[in-house]
């Protein structure tokens, strides 16, 4: 049985997968979860350590992982026309690379701001612009963009960060439009309060502690459980099956109700 859904989506199998940010947290629940669908998985990361080890523990036929900086375009386009050249074009891209680092406001220098944007948003749309001609040639594709709640919601101390995922929803709307004539279905899926590993870490480094902040997430919750990183996946799935087949241009908000203020 999955780990991740006890639904099977017939559809995804033996589709291309392409995933960045994939060998941890929300990006490696991804790869499982498309793996365990009989879909081909690309994934691309800095990890190299855990991206070799997660393409190991899977098995490579099916599962193919390159190192690359998605900060680095050309890099970017060559790791996704390696993927073209070996499996044929892309059936389904999640633009998951992102990093949510905190900054105070007076902190953010030109050079700072222009390497968040490059981590959190620059990456996504030259990602999509890549896969586009031939998910065009199939007259179907799916592209999914990650977003985040924080924006929404207006959180402090991470301007960079909000900033670049309320521009991942104007992109998501746009390129809806634009690629929709060619088949090409594009939304964002907005998690809410995730729990990985690395979240885990920075709250445990807080004062306050990790047990009091997940009490928090979950008192400002409707529903009183934390997410992880599998409710993200769950979603994903549906996004990039033909179940989906009528959805474009819209967030999918996985936050348990975090969002409702």
């Amino acid at each position: 049985m999955s780990q991740h859904t006890q639904t099977r989506y017939p559809s995804l199998t033996g589709k291309v997968i392409l995933i960045s940010g994939g060998a941890s947290g929300i990006g490696a629940a991804f790869v499982e979860a498309f793996h365990e669908q009989g879909a081909r998985v690309a994934f691309l990361d800095l990890d190299q350590a855990g991206g070799q080890a997660l393409a190991a523990a899977l098995g490579q036929d099916r599962v193919k992982f390159l190192p690359c900086n998605v900060r680095d375009i050309p890099a970017l386009q060559a790791a996704i026309a390696a993927v073209e050249a070996q499996w044929g074009a892309v059936d389904v891209l999640i633009n998951n690379a992102a990093r949510d680092d905190r900054h105070p406001m007076q902190d953010v220098d030109v050079d700072y701001w222009d390497e968040r944007m490059q981590t959190n948003l620059r990456h996504a749309f030259f990602a999509a612009q890549a896969v586009a001609p031939g998910m065009t040639r199939r007259a179907s594709g799916v592209i999914i963009n990650m977003g985040s709640i924080s924006w929404m919601r207006g959180r402090p101390g991470m301007v960079c960060y909000t900033t670049a995922k309320a521009a991942i929803n104007g992109m998501t709307r746009t390129l809806a439009r634009e690629l929709g004539d060619s088949g090409i279905r594009v939304n964002s899926l907005v998690p809410g309060a995730i729990r990985t590993a690395r979240q885990d870490a920075m709250w445990a480094s807080d004062p306050a502690g990790l047990e009091l902040a997940s009490q928090n997430f979950i008192d400002q919750q409707m529903l009183k459980f934390r997410l992880d990183a599998s409710d993200c996946a769950r979603m994903a799935l549906f996004l990039a099956s033909d179940d989906s087949r009528g959805c474009t241009g819209q967030n999918f908000v996985v936050d348990a109700g975090l969002s409702i203020q």
